[in-house]
């Protein structure tokens, strides 16, 4: 819950799976947002709840900035939004936040997050090629699994596979849980004993598509031929077919023992010169599987997944908790909303954009983080908003943003010169980002994000100067009400209350004979509270 109060210091703190379904989904007609708040509000009123009141204009718009360009606004950007009058201003500021690059690049970072989590490769590089030319993710689903490494734009997309290429148990389910909401890890060893959607076939059949796959000569390959075999519970041996997800096999002559691979023998030594890949196979099962998973009468995976993963992303909880757990023992919280986007998702070429757009416009996503009514209502209601963990990105940005002379972007400045500047704080913030860890579903500040806070050299060399180019330098030419006001209104982006100014004014006053020292602590206090650490 959001926190109210401001105190010193803040932080050292069956082979198809089914889904319940309507008889009837909204018409396709609708934007994107209205049949959000219109499947979201009618199960609140069935369960007799009424949701928090919108969010105000300060929340709304660093929510907005946080997740659609990785940082919190400037000073100007918030200034200029809380003085509008405009009834349009938050689609203003939606459209202007999106038509810039810092969309791109943030966007860039989150799906590399979450397409590479739990590797030491990176396709961001190819993400910002494929982003900025808003390559549908269709499309770019397509590109990680045929990856074209004679093409420069396309080359880095072949990271995603290459990391995972020596693991083809690794392949296989993590390949299915990103891009199709499915963990199929238990049914290797068995058939899922709690999930009859899943038999030893649906894991052995998915493996199928990969088992061909290999590294040679730095490059990845794919060889003509191939089968996979496996043990049943009852230990006995089967050839697995090559098979999606939903049951639907690829009828090929291509499951036959590989040919002697003579090459790959010569080269098992860390260090010896890899045999040059083959030519590209007559027959790619990694091929079959984009085209049989984004057939029309098997795209429901695909397109419920991205959309699940994006609502998550932007809502805090997914429509089917956890991520890839799409399966018939495990119903979406609002089915005929998930029906409905994945179907316009598909329908519309799988547009991120349009997605992304269509939910931060929604009623839902920009209700009150706060819930003083009692008890809070289960999440998967979206009666209230989920306070988030900042990215490790989004910490690291927000933190030089908010240190930085305010007057370094100023209300002139022109759009490309103002996204020049921000990109080279975003390049001068990558260092510390490293510093932070990829928020899971039960984060907690942990030990070492505390210490380097609470002692670290580096926040006082990095966050607490009073260079003339910084935060802390102007504050030192001002009185001390003017020095706070500033101080919440770049770090917090909102005014401040009458009890901070009130409690902070009065701390400046106490400390009157160190001035500096005492703003440099208001700083420090601002940036490590739970309200700056969060995105609610």
């Amino acid at each position: 819950m959001r926190s109210r109060h401001l105190t010193l210091p803040l932080l050292v703190l069956g082979l198809t799976c089914s889904f319940a379904r309507s008889a009837e989904i909204a018409p396709s007609a609708l934007a994107v947002e209205q049949v959000v708040d219109r499947y979201i509000e009618s199960s609140l009123q069935e369960a007799r709840i009424t949701p928090a009141p919108p969010a105000d204009d300060a929340t709304i718009l660093r929510r907005l900035t946080l997740d659609l360009v990785g940082r919190i606004p400037t000073l100007e950007e918030t200034q200029a939004f809380l003085a509008s009058t405009s009834p349009n201003k938050r689609v203003e500021s939606i459209d202007r936040l999106m038509n810039s690059s810092g969309f791109v690049r943030h966007q860039a970072t989150e799906f590399d997050a979450m397409l590479m989590n739990g590797t030491k490769g990176s396709v961001r590089a190819y993400l910002l090629v494929a982003l900025s030319e808003n390559r549908s993710w269709d499309r770019i689903y397509r590109e990680l699994m045929l990856p074209d490494e004679n093409d420069a734009k396309l080359k880095p997309a072949g990271e995603f596979l290459r990391q995972r290429v020596r693991d083809l148990d690794k392949l296989t389910a993590e390949v299915s849980c990103l891009f199709f909401g499915v963990n199929v890890s238990c049914a290797r060893c068995h058939d899922h004993p709690l999930v009859a959607d899943w038999k030893q076939d649906h894991f052995f059949g998915m493996k199928s598509f990969f088992s061909r796959t290999y590294e040679s000569g730095g490059k990845l390959a794919e060889r003509d031929t191939g089968l996979v075999k496996f043990k049943t519970t009852k230990g006995v041996e089967r050839q697995a077919k090559m098979m999606f997800l939903t049951g639907k096999v690829v009828p090929t002559d291509t499951l036959k023992e590989n040919p002697a691979d003579t090459a790959k023998k010569k080269n098992k030594k860390e260090g010896e010169k890899k045999a040059p890949p083959p030519s590209a196979p007559k027959f790619s099962a990694r091929a079959e599987l984009v085209k049989l998973s984004l057939e029309p009468e098997q795209r429901d995976f695909f397109a419920r997944s991205i959309v699940n993963r994006v609502w998550y992303r932007l809502f805090g909880y997914g429509l089917v908790m956890p991520l890839d757990q799409m399966h018939s023992e495990n119903a979406p919280s609002h089915p005929e909303l998930l029906d409905w986007l994945a179907r316009d998702t598909a329908e519309h070429g799988y547009d991120l954009r349009r997605l992304i757009r269509g939910l931060v416009l929604s009623k839902a996503y920009a209700r009150d983080s706060r819930w003083e009514k009692g008890e809070t209502p289960r999440a998967a209601l979206f009666a209230v908003a989920r306070v988030r963990p900042l990215a490790p990105t989004q910490l690291a940005v927000s933190l030089r943003l908010a240190v930085a002379d305010p007057k370094t972007f100023p209300a002139s400045l022109k759009p490309d010169e103002f996204d020049k500047r921000m990109a080279g704080l975003e390049s001068n913030a990558s260092g510390m980002e490293r510093l932070f860890e990829q928020p899971g579903d039960d984060f907690q500040v942990g030990v070492g994000e505390a210490l380097l806070f609470s002692n670290g050299e580096r926040v006082q060399k990095e966050l607490l100067a009073d260079g003339g180019d910084r935060l802390l330098g102007r504050m030192q030419q001002l009185k001390n009400e003017e020095a706070v006001d500033l101080a919440v209104r770049t770090i917090l982006s909102r005014p401040p209350r009458a009890a901070e100014k009130k409690l902070l004014g009065d701390y400046l006053q106490q400390r009157a004979a160190k001035p500096k020292e005492a703003r440099q602590q208001i700083v420090w206090a601002l940036l490590t509270s739970a309200e700056f650490r969060f995105n609610y």
